[in-house]
């Protein structure tokens, strides 16, 4: 049996089929995927619109997947791959599940959890930033022109 071993890169196009889902929808088009032993155990993109919930970020959506599939609350040993930094609300989400590893595309200049201070997140959470931020940041580009 031999096992493949996939990027960063790889997960983070996984999360940006994600966001293709949401701007389909006329969701703002953020994707997310939570990562567990090199699989991928919940996809999720923004369903702010659909469920009239400003809270169903695509972060919330993965954690609340991936933490269903797992059976328990925590994903220290979970990456997230999502297509735009995670807001404040995100962020601190991402505390109380003690995500492992943040991994996010495009920075958010104007609501990202860096604008406050990165100790929102766990301390033992790694993260890695600008993972395919180019792509990541036109999806977010199209959508706005589009609304224009």
């Amino acid at each position: 049996m031999s096992f493949v071993l996939f990027s960063d890169e790889y997960f983070m196009n996984e999360a940006l089929k994600e966001a293709g889902k949401a701007f389909e929808k006329d969701e703002v088009p953020v994707g997310a995927v939570v990562v567990c032993d090199g699989r991928i155990i919940a996809r999720a993109h923004n369903f702010t619109e659909t469920l009239h919930d400003a809270t169903a970020h695509a972060e919330m959506q993965a954690f609340t997947a991936a933490a269903d599939y797992l059976g328990g609350k925590y994903l220290d040993e979970c990456s997230l791959y999502v297509t735009l930094e995670p807001c404040v609300m995100c962020a601190g989400a991402a505390f109380w599940v003690q995500l492992g590893r943040l991994v996010y595309g495009a920075d958010d200049e104007k609501r990202g959890f860096r604008l406050v201070q990165q100790s929102l997140l766990h301390p033992k959470t790694e993260v890695v930033s600008g993972m395919l931020a180019e792509a990541c940041g036109q999806i977010m580009k199209k959508f706005f022109r589009k609304k224009r």
